[in-house]
């Protein structure tokens, strides 16, 4: 298999609106090719970052067809295809096939407890809507409500699509165990940003992060650091890019709508806001925002 395309800083993509709360389409070509200039190695498309929980099927393939019109064959493109059930889940894995994806991710099903042999058919499932296109495993458990067991991750291995992990637990040993479980050629993806400097040290291939889009040039100066053994200074920046992280967190509206409005303001990349219940950004916010516009030059300088 081929890894390469998997190695490297890859943002979770942001869902761009026009001013009515629509999904648009040109303002998603326009981050994509943002990112793309940016140099990084790819683009996830519809996770969390892309509000994909609050979005129709219909909404999130306009998504993926502009963001592959734009740069499909240029960069790696992971399309999150979960829903909340099994029918809409195989509709977008099937269609994100149809557009040539590098691979398609899910996250468990949500709300509803489920016993892990019906977590692991929701998810061959999926996978066999898309039978010729890599499937990777979302493990989030602090959010689905479900952990990615060695059992249920046996399991699945048996399904030789399945070709990594995109791990957002917290626990760092969490990555390493899946990277040996897993043998050398399957792929693990650092999730929390807050600690990439130490999943990429034992052993992460690359990291799939919410707030890379917003300063990609932090996050790829990370990993580059690590990569060539320099983890020390990896961390010093890795402590900086937490600062401005908990910065933006200090805000009153959601985290997504803080990053939109700082792509706006620094890069001239207005992509609207957040999709309701998400809350946007406030009046009170915009000196918090301004401080952390600052931080971020000051670490991209």
């Amino acid at each position: 298999m081929n890894t390469i395309k998997y190695q490297g800083i890859i943002p979770a993509f942001y869902a761009c609106y026009d001013e009515a709360g629509n999904v648009d389409s040109e303002r998603t070509k326009k981050l994509a090719g943002h990112l793309l200039r940016k140099g990084v190695r790819g683009l996830y498309v519809n996770g969390s970052s892309g509000e994909c929980i609050y979005q129709s099927v219909e909404e999130r393939k306009q998504t993926l067809e502009a963001v592959m019109s734009e740069v499909g064959g240029a960069m790696t493109v992971i399309a999150h295809v979960a829903c909340n059930n099994t029918a809409d889940s195989m509709e977008l894995a099937a269609h994100a096939e149809s557009l040539n994806v590098d691979a398609i991710a899910s996250i468990p099903p949500i709300y509803f407890k489920l016993p892990e042999s019906e977590i692991a058919k929701y998810w061959n499932d999926i996978s066999s809507a898309a039978p010729n296109t890599d499937f990777i495993i979302y493990n989030i458990p602090q959010l689905a409500g479900v952990s990615l067991t060695m059992p249920l991750f046996e399991e699945m291995k048996k399904n030789p699509r399945v070709v990594g992990v995109k791990n957002s637990s917290m626990p760092v040993q969490d990555i390493q165990m899946f990277k040996d479980a897993g043998g050398s050629e399957f792929v693990v993806f650092n999730g929390p940003d807050e600690q990439l400097t130490g999943g990429l040290a034992i052993g992460a291939d690359g990291g799939i992060g919410g707030t890379y889009a917003v300063m990609p040039e932090a996050y790829l100066k990370i990993y580059s650091l690590v990569k060539s053994g320099n983890v020390a200074e990896a961390a010093r920046l890795q402590n900086q890019v937490n600062r401005i992280i908990y910065a933006m967190c200090a805000c009153e509206g959601n985290l997504y709508a803080v990053m939109k409005e700082i792509l706006r303001q620094r890069e001239g990349c207005d992509i609207g806001s957040v999709r309701a219940p998400l809350l946007g950004i406030t009046e009170a916010d915009r000196e918090q925002i301004a401080h952390c516009i600052r931080m971020i030059d000051e670490v991209v300088a």
